[in-house]
């Protein structure tokens, strides 16, 4: 069974199991792998008990990977003692582990048989898991990859219902604007043309 060789504190403060794991979550060996999807404690036998059921199915063909490690303590005090005089010894030790966070990789294996030796091995576990491979991982992080490229891309303002519906109206208004000014330089230039027969008309006279 796995156990630390040595620690620096024999006892511990049992902690919390809140959130998702942030490390330890991608396949990084093998091409099979078994992701928690609950949060537990799991004891070194349990692990132990989990390589061995598939190790087994696979007849060795393959090659196995554990991916955590039981270096927790806890403490248990005997059977009807009274409350008080100090913490318990340290009965036995787990790995803490977070939904997200890679158990098992194993390689070499079809999938088909990767996935029964998972399974087995699941059944000695206390928490939910599922079956995953490298190129899912790698689908899911490339989709990832794109939806953040496609948040930090500059966005162009959205056209609201009011500003569509104006435009036309201020369209409209543009060309009204032209025809009025049209007119005005048509006046302007029959003034300017009476103006210039008036002035010829006067020299004449003289």
């Amino acid at each position: 069974m796995l156990l630390p060789k040595r620690v620096k504190r024999r006892r511990v403060m049992r902690g919390k199991m809140k959130g998702k794991a942030q490390r330890g979550t991608k396949i990084a060996y093998g091409d099979f792998g078994l992701v928690a999807t609950t949060p537990a404690w799991v004891r070194s036998n349990q692990i132990e008990a989990a390589r061995i059921a598939m190790t087994r199915y696979i007849k060795r063909g393959g090659k196995v990977w554990i991916k955590i490690f039981p270096d927790k303590p806890v403490t248990e005090k005997p059977a009807e003692t009274r409350m008080g005089s100090g913490k318990g010894s340290p009965e036995y030790w787990v790995a803490v582990v977070k939904p997200g966070r890679v158990l098992f990789e194993i390689s070499g294996v079809p999938e088909d048989t990767a996935r029964e030796a998972m399974r087995r091995g699941m059944h000695k576990l206390p928490l939910k898991c599922k079956f995953v491979t490298r190129a899912e991982q790698e689908k899911e992080a490339e989709l990832e990859k794109a939806a953040e490229a496609a948040k930090a891309a500059p966005k162009k303002p959205a056209e609201t219902k009011a500003k569509k519906a104006a435009a036309p109206k201020k369209a409209a208004k543009k060309e009204e604007a032209v025809e009025v000014a049209e007119i005005k330089v048509d006046v302007a230039e029959e003034v300017v043309e009476k103006a210039a027969d008036v002035g010829g008309k006067e020299g004449g006279e003289e």
